[in-house]
């Protein structure tokens, strides 16, 4: 699909500006359809093609941008106000962020290009070609979460900022597999449907001193106005998914999840926001935690504005809330993950935190605070109030994943939390460009609950590892294998590693030149922890090929491949969805 040009969008003078995202290869003429979001009143809206990416500031004031009014059903004076905010946005917000060069992972033209550009919706294609045999084992749909901007940037855009898409694997018997994906149709993005165009502010990309104050100021009087509606929660969901209770959940950081079906075709339904049947009214982190042996979900809360910053819930398998206990930070910490052990949870308060004030003087909301100490704080699980939660100090340490956690006892009788997680340095890598080459260690972090002492010791020396699983059935407990991705040349992932955490040697199964994945999701077969399959999308990129492929846990041999009708980009988080859970959904 080449991508058009919206004149309503754009300045007249663009060409030296502006530059088309790659075209996408279409393998199936039946899913070259624009795509169609419905919004809360069941009407169809139809959405544009995507537009190209502004690539550089230019290098004199730019000529205003031209928005078109799209505001429906307003009063007279709503819509004299709508016309006076789009003017103020076209004549001085777009200036402001088209006038400052950008960084590397906040600059559109790196940040969606290549297999990272969004693609559209489609709908179930089935009777996909496979090589090889896929195990009965995994009857199933495999789900993945990424971002997949729906309108294009104007001004700075992060990986992170995009709006969430599901990407759907359903397998069937005799190798029948099906491949669909689809928004997840989060409040924010329905209401920038309706509008048509970007509306809500972008928390990282866009975000940045002046501009992105004169941003918030734009939304702050959009919704004071009745011309866009935050009340309903601002998220994305497109970072992480989890099966609980019932109800595959799509989430961000950002806000509350989002109950997504599989229906009986294998495509994708978005059935709401989703409370906990009304018993929080909270966001929730990307990475909650199912406990293997209980089945209780364990997540966090952060809050960026108010104290205590920090909140642990747990719910049983009932979905009833059996802990809502707060944690004071002395400022607000990016908590993208923690882990849980038998009778406890551990939570990193590191380097990363939010600074608003940073705006004032130009800068990111998000920093890397270098004078401050990181931790982990030990909370038991059954800690009502998170009186006797235990901090251990861990200097200069920042894991934006960990893979597990369990408790070991030394020689002395004393209690320490083993935990395993990706170091990375410099922490702050993603957000911010430092010149400084990227390295991911997989390490091993030791907590004595009774000295509060801790110990590092890296475990694969020379090779980044990010994003990846244990068996799940071993989650808080103690694991020997770890499967993560080999991100290589960073951020593309070149294959999938398997770790032996006891001496550190790797099984590595190379994708190919020219292929890269992401996350290997691990499906577990029998009773013995390597016995399983491990799953993922890759791109071939020098064939426009995407595929899903799946590799024997054990030996790190392909069994499977599937190739899919259409491109998916690089994402996020994914799970699998057992043919019975798929029969058990509310």
């Amino acid at each position: 699909m080449q991508h058009s040009i919206r004149s309503d969008l754009l300045p007249p003078e663009t060409s030296s500006r502006f530059h088309l995202l790659p075209q996408t290869k279409h393998t199936n003429n039946n899913t070259k359809s624009r795509l169609l979001v419905d919004n809360p009143f069941k009407k169809t809206t139809k959405l544009p093609d995507f537009p190209p990416l502004l690539t550089s500031p230019a290098t004199s004031p730019p000529d205003p941008v031209k928005l078109k009014p799209t505001h429906h059903h307003l009063n007279p004076l709503q819509k004299l106000a709508a016309s006076m905010l789009d003017k103020i946005e076209s004549s001085l917000v777009f200036p402001m962020e088209q006038n400052h060069p950008l960084p590397k992972p906040t600059d559109p033209s790196i940040q969606l290009s290549g297999n990272f550009a969004p693609v559209n919706e489609c709908p179930v294609q089935n009777g996909l070609e496979v090589v090889g045999q896929i195990p009965p084992c995994l009857r199933g749909v495999y789900v993945r979460n990424g971002a997949n901007p729906m309108f294009p940037p104007l001004g700075g855009h992060h990986l992170f900022d995009g709006d969430g898409m599901i990407h759907a694997v359903s397998i069937g018997s005799d190798n029948r597999v099906s491949y669909s994906c689809r928004y997840t149709k989060t409040n924010r993005l329905v209401q920038e449907a309706e509008l048509g165009r970007s509306v809500f502010p972008k928390p990282i990309g866009e975000l940045h001193g002046h501009s992105g104050l004169a941003r918030l100021a734009l939304f702050a009087a959009r919704a004071e106005l009745g011309l866009v509606d935050a009340t309903c929660g601002m998220g994305v969901a497109n970072a992480g998914v989890v099966y609980f209770n019932g109800r595959l959940l799509a989430m961000s950081e950002d806000d509350l999840p989002y109950h997504v079906k599989i229906n009986g075709h294998g495509d994708l339904e978005t059935i709401g926001r989703f409370r906990f049947d009304g018993q929080i009214d909270c966001p929730v982190i990307a990475h909650p935690k199912v406990d293997p042996t209980t089945g209780d979900l364990h997540t966090l809360s952060y809050n960026v504005l108010k104290k205590p910053h920090l909140k642990y819930l747990k719910f049983d398998t009932c979905g009833k809330k059996t802990r809502d206990v707060d944690i004071t930070l002395e400022q607000p910490t990016m908590i993208h993950d923690f882990a849980i052990t038998k009778n406890f949870v551990v939570i990193p308060d590191q380097q990363m935190v939010f600074k608003l004030s940073e705006m004032i003087w130009g800068g990111s909301p998000v920093i890397y605070d270098r004078e401050k100490m990181s931790r982990f704080g030990v909370l038991s699980k059954q800690d009502p109030a998170g009186s006797n939660i235990n901090w251990v100090d861990v200097p200069d340490c920042f894991c934006f994943h960990l893979w597990n956690a369990w408790e070991e006892i030394t020689e002395d009788g004393d209690l320490v939390i083993v935990v395993i997680g990706s170091c990375m340095n410099p922490p702050d890598t993603i957000f911010s460009e430092s010149g400084e080459p990227t390295r991911i260690e997989l390490t091993e972090i030791r907590l004595d609950l009774r000295t509060k002492e801790s110990n590092r010791k890296v475990i694969v020396t020379g090779m980044n590892l990010e994003a990846g699983q244990v068996n799940q059935n071993f989650l808080g407990r103690k694991t020997r294998f770890v499967y993560l991705a080999i991100a290589d040349p960073w951020p593309r992932c070149s294959g999938i590693a398997k770790v032996d955490l006891e001496n550190g040697t790797v099984i590595e199964f190379k994708y190919g030149p020219g292929r890269f994945g992401g996350e290997p999701y691990f499906v577990s077969e029998g009773e013995d922890e390597d016995e399983g399959y491990v799953m993922g999308f890759l791109r071939d990129e020098e064939r426009d090929e995407s595929e899903f492929v799946v590799v024997d846990a054990s030996d790190m041999k392909q069994v499977a491949a599937v190739r899919l009708p259409e491109r998916v980009p690089y994402g996020f988080h994914g799970t699998f969805v057992s043919e019975n859970q798929l029969k058990e959904q509310i």
